[in-house]
C-alpha cells in the first residue's frame, strides 16, 4: 500500500508540474492584454493641448489686429456678409463645413476642450460621457471662436488679412494633417472613423490655405478699391435686364411651338432639378445651407456605417457551431446539421448587412436628390417675392415692418436646416431598414429557398378577403361610369338614383372594410411622406390650415421676407447707381460700373441713348428716356417690402397701373 501512495503521489506532481509548465512562458509583469481587433489609444509626439493652445492664441491674435482701421475693423464686428449677395460665397461655405465638421468629430471625443487638462472624476455609476457633458457644452462656443477669424479675413479684403488668413488657414491644416498622419486610427466608433470624417475638414481647410494666398498675390499687384462699387456685379446687371427690357409679344409661343421633346423634357426637369440661371444669384445663406446640408449627409451617414457594419462583419466572423444550442433553447431548429446551422446564420447575417447598406444608400442619395429640388423652389419663391408677388407660404403677416420673429428665423435658418438634415437622414435609415428587412426576409428569402413562408401562407388564407375588397372596388367604379352617370347635351349628370341609394346601403358593410383599408395605407404613406421629407423646410408636413404650427415651415417662410426685403437686387442695383452719381471717381474704378457709368446731370435710365442733333427730337427723346425710367424706378420701388413702411399709409395699398386686386 505504501509503494501505491508512493507511485500516486509521484504521478500526481508530475502532473501539477506539467500544468503549472503551461504558464511558464507568461510576462511576469502586470501588462493588460488588448482584445482581438481593438486598436490601441495613440500618444502623438506633440500633445493635443499644446497644439490647441497655440492655434487658440493664433486665432485670437488677429481678431486684434482686424479691429485697426486701416484694415477694417467691420470685419472684427461682422465675419460673414450674409445679406450681400453679390459677395463669393466659397469661404463662408467652407469655413462652415470646416466647423460643422469639428462639431461632428467633437461627439465621439472625450476631450471636447483639448487645450484643458480635464481631471473631473465621474461619481460612482455615473458614464465618463455624461461629466464631460458640460465641458461639451462649453466646446459648442469654442470652435465658434477658434475659427472666427478664418471668416474674418476674407471680409476684411487687405492685404494684411489675407496674410493672416494664410498664416492661420496653413497652421490649422498643418496641424491636422501633422494629427491624423501620426494617428490615422483611433478606438472610437470604427478605427478609421476619425480620419474619414475629418476629409470634410481637411477639404475646407486646403481650400482657404489656397484661397487666401491667391488673394493675397492679387491684392498686391492691384489695390482693391472699396465703396459704392462693391453694390454693382454682373449678376445685378443681368436680373435688371431681364426685369427691364422689352419682351416682343408672341415671341415665346413660336420659340415654344418649335420645340421637340428633348427640350420640352429638358424644360420640365428645370421645374425640379436646379441649374445656374444668368441673372440670378441664390442668396449666400441657402449656399451655406445647402453646403451644410452635404457636409451632415456625409457625417451621418458615415457615423451610421462605420457603427453598425463593422458590428455585424465581426458577429458573422465570429459565428461557431454553439450558435445551434443557442437556437435551439429559443425553440429554433435549422438543421440538424450544426454546420448548415452556421452557414445559414451567416447568410442571414449577411443579408441583414446588404439592407443595412442598401437602406443608407437610398437614403443618402435621397436626400441629395431631395436638396438638389429645393434649390429650384428656393429660386422660385425668391423670385416671385421680388416680382412682389404673395406667395401661398402661410396666413400674412400682421406688419409689413421687419418683426422680431422673422429676424430670430433668419438667423437660425441654417443651423435648423442641418439639424433636420441629420434628424431627417436617421429617421429615413431606420423606415428603409426596416421596409428592406421586411421585403428580404418575409418574401425574397422564403421564395428563394422555400421555407419560412409565414407572410405568403397568410395572404394564402385570407385571399376571399382580398378578392371580395378587389370586386366591390372594381364593381362601384365600373358601376359609376356606366349605370349612375349620364352624357347628355355634352354635360355628365346622375341617373338611376334609386338604384343608386339601394347599393350605397347594401355595400356599406363592405365599404367599412374597405375605409379600414384604406385609412391603414393613410397612415402608411402620411408616415412615409413626412419620413422623407423631414429634412425639407420648404414645404410643411402640416395641412395648410396648420402650417403656421409646423416650426421648420414657419420658419423659411419667415426667412424668405427677411431676405426678400433687406437684399432685393434691384434695389441695391439702385443704391449702387445713387451712389455712383455722387462719387463718379468710384464708378470709373470699377469695370462693371464703368460701362454703365454716366456723366454729371444724366443720370436718368436710358439718356445715352437719346442723344440726336434734332433739338426737338432731342427734347422728346429725353422726356421719353426720363418717363420710362421714372416708371421703371416707381415700380421697382412700390413692389419693394424693405420701402413699403417708409411709405404714407396712404400709399400702403396702391397698386400698379392695370393690375387686378
Amino acid at each position: 500500500m505504501s509503494l501505491s501512495q508512493a507511485a500516486e503521489n509521484q504521478t500526481s506532481s508530475r502532473a501539477a508540474d506539467d500544468y503549472s509548465s503551461w504558464y511558464i512562458d507568461e510576462p511576469l509583469e502586470d501588462k493588460e492584454l488588448q482584445p482581438e481587433g481593438e486598436v490601441p489609444s495613440c500618444q502623438p509626439s506633440v500633445p493635443p493641448a499644446l497644439c490647441h493652445a497655440c492655434l487658440a492664441v493664433l486665432s485670437v491674435s488677429p481678431a486684434g489686429l482686424l479691429c485697426w482701421p486701416q484694415v477694417g475693423i467691420r470685419a472684427a464686428c461682422s465675419p460673414v456678409d450674409f445679406l450681400a449677395g453679390h459677395r463669393p460665397w466659397a469661404v463662408p461655405a467652407a469655413v462652415f463645413m470646416v466647423l460643422f465638421s469639428a462639431l461632428c468629430l467633437l461627439l465621439p471625443s472625450e476631450d471636447p476642450l483639448p487645450f484643458l487638462p480635464l481631471t473631473y472624476t465621474p461619481g460612482p455609476g455615473i458614464p465618463c460621457s455624461h461629466s464631460l457633458g458640460p465641458w461639451k457644452m462649453l466646446a459648442l462656443l469654442y470652435y465658434p471662436v477658434l475659427y472666427y477669424p478664418l471668416a474674418a479675413c476674407a471680409t476684411a479684403r487687405h492685404r494684411v488679412a489675407y496674410l493672416l488668413g494664410s498664416v492661420l488657414s496653413w497652421a490649422h491644416l498643418g496641424v491636422h494633417v501633422w494629427q491624423r498622419a501620426e494617428c490615422p486610427q483611433a478606438p472610437k466608433v470604427y478605427k478609421y472613423y476619425s480620419l474619414l470624417a475629418s476629409l470634410p475638414l481637411l477639404l475646407g481647410l486646403g481650400f482657404l490655405s489656397l484661397w487666401y494666398p491667391v488673394q493675397l498675390v492679387q491684392s498686391s499687384s492691384c489695390r482693391t478699391g472699396t465703396g459704392s462699387e462693391g453694390l454693382w456685379s454682373s449678376d445685378t446687371e443681368e436680373y435688371l435686364k431681364s426685369l427691364l427690357c422689352r419682351k416682343k409679344p408672341g415671341g415665346w409661343s413660336c420659340h415654344t411651338s418649335k420645340q421637340g421633346f428633348l427640350s420640352r423634357a429638358w424644360d420640365c426637369s428645370q421645374r425640379y432639378i436646379y441649374t445656374p440661371q444668368p441673372g440670378f444669384r441664390l442668396p449666400l445663406k441657402l449656399v451655406i445651407s445647402a453646403t451644410l446640408t452635404g457636409t451632415a449627409t456625409y457625417q451621418v451617414a458615415l457615423l451610421l456605417l462605420a457603427s453598425v457594419v463593422p458590428a455585424l462583419q465581426k458577429v458573422r466572423a465570429g459565428i461557431t457551431t454553439d450558435v445551434s444550442y443557442l437556437l435551439a433553447g429559443f425553440g429554433v431548429v435549422l438543421s440538424e446539421d450544426r454546420q448548415e446551422v452556421v452557414e445559414l446564420v451567416r447568410h442571414h447575417l449577411w443579408a441583414l448587412e446588404v439592407c443595412y447598406v442598401s437602406a443608407l444608400t437610398l437614403s443618402c442619395l435621397l436626400s441629395i436628390l431631395l436638396l438638389v429640388r429645393s434649390l429650384a423652389t428656393h429660386r422660385a419663391n425668391l423670385q416671385a417675392l421680388y416680382r412682389g408677388a404673395t406667395l401661398d407660404l402661410g396666413p400674412p403677416a400682421r406688419g409689413i415692418r421687419p418683426f422680431r420673429k422673422a429676424i430670430f428665423c433668419w438667423m437660425s435658418f441654417c443651423a435648423y436646416q442641418s439639424a433636420l438634415t441629420c434628424l431627417g437622414l436617421l429617421v429615413q435609415q431606420i423606415v428603409f431598414f426596416l421596409g428592406t428587412m421586411i421585403l428580404t426576409f418575409l418574401v425574397f428569402m422564403p421564395l428563394l429557398h422555400g421555407k419560412n413562408l409565414l407572410l405568403l401562407r397568410s395572404l394564402e388564407s385570407s385571399w376571399p378577403f382580398w378578392l371580395l375588397l378587389v370586386l366591390a372596388g372594381a364593381l362601384q367604379n365600373a358601376a359609376a361610369h356606366w349605370v349612375f352617370l349620364d352624357t347628355q347635351h355634352g354635360y355628365p349628370k346622375v341617373t338611376n338614383r334609386r338604384v343608386l341609394c339601394a347599393a350605397t346601403f347594401l355595400l356599406f358593410p363592405i365599404n367599412m372594410l374597405l375605409g379600414a383599408v384604406v385609412a391603414a395605407w393613410r397612415v402608411l404613406l402620411s408616415a412615409l411622406y413626412n419620413t422623407v421629407h423631414l429634412g425639407q423646410m420648404d414645404l410643411s408636413l402640416l395641412p395648410p390650415r396648420a402650417a403656421t404650427l409646423d416650426p421648420g415651415y414657419h420658419t423659411y417662410r419667415n426667412f424668405l421676407k427677411l431676405e426678400a426685403s433687406e437684399s432685393h437686387p434691384a434695389v441695391t442695383a439702385f443704391c449702387a447707381l445713387l451712389l455712383g452719381a455722387r462719387s463718379p471717381r468710384a464708378r470709373a474704378r470699377s469695370p462693371a460700373a464703368a460701362q454703365n457709368s454716366l456723366r454729371p446731370g444724366e443720370e436718368e435710365e436710358g439718356m445715352q441713348l437719346l442723344q440726336t442733333k434734332d433739338p426737338m427730337a432731342k427734347a422728346a427723346g429725353l422726356h421719353a428716356g426720363r418717363s420710362w425710367a421714372r416708371w421703371g424706378v416707381a415700380y421697382t420701388l412700390l413692389h419693394n417690402p424693405a420701402l413699403k413702411a417708409a411709405r404714407k399709409t396712404a400709399l400702403a395699398g396702391s397698386r400698379t397701373n392695370g393690375s387686378r386686386s
